[in-house]
This record gives structure tokens, sequence and C-alpha cells, in this order.
């Protein structure tokens, strides 16, 4: 799960960096998986593993998507383009 999830979300945030636009993402969503990788974090730290890595990297790219959601909510895709 988290090896997929670690691909998708590269794959989104080029998404809205090529597009501008956040169509069809939720912010509530995007927030609920960081507070499950901060959650999961917390767990690593109590019984130590490496998948503590994964977490990490994850919860950076999520957080760097939840960035780019209020940095283009509210904007039209430019025109042209679509998503």
């Amino acid at each position: 799960m988290l090896t997929c999830f670690g691909i998708s979300w590269p794959i989104s945030i080029i998404k809205t960096l090529r597009t501008k636009a956040v169509t069809g993402k939720s912010p509530l969503f995007i927030w609920v998986i960081i507070a499950g990788y901060i959650f999961g974090i917390i767990h690593k730290l109590i019984t130590p593993d490496w998948v503590i890595y994964l977490y990490a990297i994850n919860l950076v790219a999520v957080t760097a998507d939840l960035i780019l959601y209020y940095r283009y909510a509210g904007r039209e895709p430019p025109a042209g383009k679509s998503t």
C-alpha cells in the first residue's frame, strides 16, 4: 500500500503542476491521509521499523499535494488545458 501510494502522489503532483487545476481533489480527503501518515509514523516511533521512511516520504508528497491544492484552488485551468 505504501509503495502504491508512494507512486500515485508524485503523479498527482505532476498533473497539478502541469494543469494548474485541482478539480476533483478534496482537501478534507488529503488532510485525512496526512493524519493517517502521522499516526503511522507515531506507531513506527513506538515500534521502530524501516517502514517509517516510507511513511515520511509519503507524508512529504501528500503535504506538497495539499499545498498545491490551496495554491491553485479557485483558479480555472489555463485555456486549452483540461484535467
